[in-house]
């Protein structure tokens, strides 16, 4: 089963999350999540990320850039 709703809510929450915390537009921010393995695991059904909170994906995306 596809998840695409919780999934279409959680997306811009966790575009807001990096515009803020990095100083971009909300754009940049959708192109910076898209093109991450945040956002490739999100869009695995398989890895329940859709079930977290976007503050968590957010910190996962975060850790990711290090």
């Amino acid at each position: 089963m596809a998840h695409g709703l919780i999934k279409a809510t959680l997306v811009p929450q966790i575009a807001e999350l990096i515009a803020e915390k990095y100083s971009v537009s909300a754009e940049q921010a959708l192109d910076l999540f898209y093109h991450s393995a945040t956002a490739e695991n999100l869009a695995d059904d398989e890895t329940g990320l859709y079930g977290q909170s976007a503050l968590y994906i957010f910190s996962l995306f975060a850790a990711g850039q290090g």
